[in-house]
């Protein structure tokens, strides 16, 4: 067995500092392994989040040397151990106690954004007919297991802290999986340009780097979105219609 140490952040709101610690690591292991194997021998205060460590609940989310990942899904054959490895708490949000972090603000987000609206059935038995290429569209957005890394890295919330105006691209996500649906009628674009501020992201694909699932969130959630809320604003030809139509 070889050894590798690990440069770990303690403290809470109030401070801390960086402490390291060495521990045995092995083929197969991934950063989260190495941590709760120190917060066993070691550190037994150590305050990690964690659940299913298969990358499925979102919940081992940290800064593995400086770079939002899931802590169960980084393996340790991937860093290089001649160093010590950095974990940090996630710098957009408040923190708790040493790798744990308050997340409740998404939660809180997530409740305000106006739900799933079907239309009425369209067959006599009482379901709807959809085209598949409709439904593969949204599917790719339903990946996301609310790691909130994406959120993380977002500048806007991270450095500028507007969490007061804009949702981040895990809730742009989850409006465009929403907005896309070929069943649901509800508009959100005026909350979109409004009070979820879609405006304030630049598309620097920082999100899309790092989610754990893959989603291409700036390509196909945010751009996408962006687009409609354009057309709905301010195509001149909408407003025409608009006008002519009461506003409907």
């Amino acid at each position: 067995m070889a050894k590798a140490t690990f440069r770990i952040w303690r403290g809470d709101a109030d401070g801390g500092e960086l402490r390291d610690y060495t521990t045995e690591v092995s083929e197969g292991m991934v950063v989260l392994d190495a941590v709760l194997q120190i917060q066993a021998d070691e550190a037994n205060d150590l305050a990690v989040r964690w659940n299913c460590k298969a990358g499925k609940c979102g919940s081992c989310s940290a800064e593995v040397n400086g770079v939002p990942k899931l802590m169960c899904m980084t393996r340790l054959n991937e860093l290089p151990l001649e160093k010590p490895v950095t974990l940090h708490p996630m710098k957009a949000f408040p923190l708790v106690k040493d790798l744990v972090t308050d997340v409740s603000w998404n939660f809180e987000i997530k409740k305000r954004i106006k739900p799933f609206k079907p239309r009425p059935p369209d067959a006599e038995d009482g379901t709807w007919r959809m085209a598949q290429s409709d439904v593969d569209r949204v599917m790719e957005f339903r990946k996301c297991v609310e790691c909130f890394l994406c959120q993380d890295v977002c500048h806007v919330l991270r450095e500028h802290q507007l969490f007061d105006g804009f949702i981040g691209p895990r809730f742009l996500v989850h409006v465009a999986a929403l907005e896309m649906h070929p069943l649901d009628t509800e508009n959100r674009l005026e909350a979109l340009r409004t009070d979820q501020g879609i405006g304030y992201c630049n598309i620097t694909k920082c999100c899309t780097n790092v989610c754990p699932e893959n989603i291409t969130i700036t390509d196909n959630a945010i751009i996408p979105l962006k687009e409609r809320v354009v057309d709905e604003a301010y195509d001149p030809l909408r407003r025409f219609f608009r006008k002519m139509t009461g506003g409907r």
